[in-house]
């Protein structure tokens, strides 16, 4: 096996000069501005909903909003298989600067395209198709800095060297919630939700050409040349990362590390906004803040995770993180609410709210073309909750019941709306809302969240926990995946795993999470989601995936 010499030697034999780590920086600053672009959307998705999908009811275009968020994720595998095999023929650098060009484009024509208002459907199709450009983007450059900052660490420090790549993913959000704050505060919430919005995206055009430069400077990976220069070079990465026995890794890489780490991260950082803002209906300025302040304290875990990674090995760092995230999810969730809107809580516990009907008239209330109306009683009454953002149980009822709501003690009685005419229909349901809107506020339950009543130092805690559990499942999982695959095919064959756990189980989180929550009524319904994803990962990683930190990576 291969070691590092006395003065730091790489294990190519070349020491690890102030140069090197100046260019892992260069590298590592460039991905934060990556992030930030791409992450811009989700800190935004409220917004970026009443701007492009004004036409759907508020349930369905909350959700379509978070599916379009989701869109980016849903290529990302596709940019992994695309630039993976550049950077595995060509080169490490060379993905960095094409990967950068369409990510800062990209968010930058976000920031122009005109709304659902404007223009009409076109908006929403060209905001999906510049996601989906970014989500390429991204899916080639997160295997690229991983591959290419672990080429430069020296053996025993690949855990700690690489867990600054990882800390890119928060910093950048960190970047775009501060981004946004600055400008909340600067413009008041009233414009920045009009227009103000698009500055963060336009701003991405300055950070497009610090990060060319700063990718400019990069040189290629040392043991990617040295591949190079000796001709061993693949010819078909994606063959050998795929359709050979190396496949098998990258299956088990995917269930037994990536897919858990993702639901662990995207559960952490971003369905925790959600909640906030969504469910607890804490303003946005205030969650913005508190999540900031939660990324602030927990950051630093990522590089202790990585350092501690060189010394006790990556596999049960990242499988104690999957543990623990699945064991206190639903506790902590629901200390959020009882910090953050103990109002709810109380409304909840006192006066619980029932919709009573005929489960056969109750349907899936997801639109995503916004063409649908839904009209039946039970339909009527669940669209009402979800848009007030009220828990609530569901009871049936004898078939051609129609549907009513309890509120405590009282009652408050749909409507069967099919084959209203449109005008009659309107007005009905606006009367109904208020009657329902009447009927909470008399029991506690409250429109939003009282500034007053929001612990702030719990809320700090609580968030910050979930944040330290990102670090534990995100921090040595970059060096866990570099060891796991061949110099040769090590960009393609990491990439890809990542993308498809970190796109799919984890981009769809938050939309998948928010439709249980509709669906069921209650708030901590999609909570499941990432604790069966966590606990699959946990039995799959622990009894199949082999510990990597000492490994030779150079073979």
């Amino acid at each position: 096996m291969s070691t590092t010499t006395a003065n730091g030697a790489l294990p190519t034999g070349k020491p690890l000069t102030a140069g090197h780590k100046k260019v892992i920086f260069a590298s590592s600053l460039g991905t934060v501005f990556e992030w930030y672009d791409f992450y811009l959307y989700g800190s935004l998705a409220a917004i970026i909903a009443a701007q492009f999908f004004s036409a759907l009811n508020p349930a369905s275009g909350f959700i379509f909003a978070l599916l379009a968020f989701a869109a980016g994720f849903a290529v990302r595998p596709f940019g992994a298989l695309v630039f993976g095999r550049l950077g595995d023929m060509i080169g490490r650098k060379y993905t960095f600067l094409v990967t950068i060009v369409i990510m800062g484009s990209a968010t930058f024509l976000v920031g122009i395209l005109p709304s659902y208002n404007t223009i009409g459907v076109a908006a929403p199709i060209i905001l999906i198709g510049l996601r989906m450009l970014q989500g390429l983007a991204l899916g080639g450059e997160y295997g690229g800095a991983a591959t290419y900052v672990a080429e430069h660490a020296p053996n025993g420090k690949r855990g700690l060297y690489t867990s600054f790549i990882q800390t890119t993913a928060t910093l950048g959000l960190f970047l775009s919630l501060l981004v946004i704050l600055g400008c909340r505060f600067a413009l008041g919430n009233e414009a920045f939700e009009a227009w103000g919005w698009r500055i963060p995206f336009l701003m991405s055009i300055v950070l497009l050409g610090v990060s060319v430069w700063i990718r400019l400077q990069l040189a290629e990976s040392p043991l990617f040349q040295e591949m190079k220069d000796n001709g061993k070079l693949s010819k078909a990465p994606l063959t050998e990362s795929f359709f050979s026995k190396n496949g098998k890794i990258v299956l088990l890489a995917l269930l037994g590390a990536t897919a858990g780490q993702a639901v662990v991260w995207y559960a952490g950082q971003f369905y925790s906004l959600f909640f906030l803002t969504q469910t607890l209906k804490i303003d946005g300025t205030t969650a913005n803040l508190l999540i900031a302040g939660g990324l602030i304290i927990g950051t630093p875990f990522f590089i202790f995770f990585g350092w501690l990674s060189d010394k006790v090995g990556r596999k049960p760092i990242i499988m104690g993180g999957c543990l623990i995230a699945a064991l206190t999810f639903f506790p902590i969730f629901k200390a959020l609410t009882h910090y953050g809107n103990p109002a709810m809580e109380e409304a909840v516990a006192t006066s619980p709210v029932v919709v009573v009907a005929d489960p056969a008239t109750c349907k899936f209330q997801f639109d995503p073309v916004g063409k649908k109306v839904f009209t039946s009683s039970c339909d009527i009454a669940k669209g009402a909750l979800a848009k007030a953002g009220v828990t609530y149980s569901n009871q049936d009822a004898p078939a051609g019941t129609v549907a009513h709501i309890q509120v405590g003690n009282a009652t408050v009685e749909a409507f069967e709306g099919g084959g209203m005419e449109a005008a009659a229909f309107k007005a009905q349901s606006g009367d109904f809302g208020k009657a329902l809107s009447a009927s909470l506020t008399e029991h506690g339950y409250p429109a939003k969240a009282d500034p007053d009543r929001i612990n702030i130092p719990m809320m700090l805690v609580l968030l910050s926990i979930l944040v330290i559990y990102v670090t534990m499942v995100y921090g040595p999982i970059a060096a866990w995946l570099v060891e796991l695959f061949p110099t040769q095919i090590r960009y393609t064959s990491m990439s890809l795993p990542y993308h498809i756990g970190n796109g799919w189980f984890g981009g769809f989180l938050p939309t998948i999470a928010f439709a249980m929550v509709v669906a069921s009524g209650n708030i901590y319904q999609g909570l499941w989601y990432p604790i069966i994803i966590a606990a699959m990962t946990l039995v799959i990683g622990t009894l199949f995936l082999p510990e990597t930190k000492d490994v030779d990576i150079t073979k």
